[in-house]
């Protein structure tokens, strides 16, 4: 369970080798096409006018390539990144230690923006506006406290979220560009296995590319990590060539179904089917039911259980569809209310 957690969850984890395979420009870079788009635009006007790119939000799902594009926005711009995240910025001084050393142009990535402390909000607003550093010296043994003004170098903040509905109304307005990044479709996530397993030096054939792309919940931080583990059984099995049969026995080892669902989707579902006779249900309920935080349901199991039509959001509950009882060949069970 734990393992498969692991593998099916779009969040980051270690061992991911995300640096290895990933894109370093936009023509590399594959789907968000219109967004992709408009960032040429962006970037081509900023460097024109020799000035650094607007404030950049990205919000969506988990995994599907929000990091990455920060990475590019930075080699594009023929500038450095630096990167962090909401939860490490605790304290102003942790904000001013950061914005202080940039260079002119730097490209500054904040991860989970939506968790910065307020406090720190405050200080980020005129840095963003104006940039323009403002902070308190003094205030100890006695003596007054007084804020003092700094210079910073024009810069641009990218800042990721998987909660745009958690950022504050004063921080998102002060962003420039405001993009939500999209699942992927089966073709895009083709192109990207394909480009990644020719950056590992991996042989597979096009049917296993389509069957694993299938089954990677149209997140290609899935995608990739599926193959990877895909690789280890065909190294060992089939002289380190990736066959549809081999990914096809590999998935099946590894507890992923034919719509990428795991265990943990599974106990998901039939948690919601079982002890509520599929819903609705409300979301602290079921998150005791089966021992889960609301915000894990929410951001790491829902998006795509909703998005491939198993679930429904509802203003009475979660609900499960048809569409779920079909795949999971259960019969649903007549009520009377």
């Amino acid at each position: 369970m734990e393992d498969n957690e692991r593998l099916m969850s779009a969040e980051a984890e270690a061992g991911d080798e995300e640096e290895t395979i990933r894109p370093r420009t936009l023509d590399e870079y594959v789907g968000q096409d219109q967004l992709k788009e408009n960032l040429r635009v962006y970037i081509k006007a900023a460097l024109q006018r020799n000035e650094s790119l607007d404030h950049v939000l990205l919000y969506g799902p988990p995994g599907l390539g929000k990091t990455t594009l920060s990475y590019i926005l930075a080699n594009e711009m023929h500038t450095n990144i630096r990167v962090t995240t909401g939860p490490s910025i605790s304290k102003p001084g942790d904000l001013a230690s950061i914005l202080t050393v940039l260079e002119p142009g730097d490209v500054l990535f904040i991860d989970e923006i939506h968790r910065l402390p307020k406090v720190v909000e405050e200080v980020l607003y005129p840095a963003m506006e104006d940039f323009e550093l403002d902070i308190m010296v003094g205030g100890e043994n006695g003596s007054a406290s007084h804020s003092v003004r700094l210079d910073l170098p024009p810069f641009t903040l990218v800042g990721a979220t998987t909660r745009a509905g958690d950022l504050s109304a004063p921080l998102r307005d002060r962003f420039g560009i405001i993009s939500k990044l999209e699942y992927y479709n089966t073709e895009q996530l083709a192109q990207i296995i394909t480009r990644s397993a020719r950056v590992l030096n991996v042989e597979i054939e096009p049917e296993a590319v389509l069957e694993i792309a299938r089954r990677s919940r149209g997140t290609p931080r899935i995608a990739n990590r599926l193959l990877r583990r895909i690789r280890d059984f065909a190294q060992v099995l089939n002289n380190g060539v990736i066959s549809k049969k081999v990914a096809d026995d590999a998935l099946e080892r590894l507890h992923v179904d034919s719509l990428g669902l795991d265990e943990v989707d599974i106990r998901y579902l039939k948690g919601i089917i079982e002890r509520f006779h599929g819903g609705p249900v409300g979301l602290e309920a079921l998150a005791n039911s089966i021992s889960e935080e609301t915000t894990t349901l929410e951001d790491v199991y829902e998006p795509y259980l909703i998005q491939i039509g198993f679930v429904n959001r509802t203003s009475r509950g979660r609900e499960v569809t048809e569409k779920a009882y079909e795949h999971l060949k259960i019969r649903r069970q007549d009520t009377l209310f």
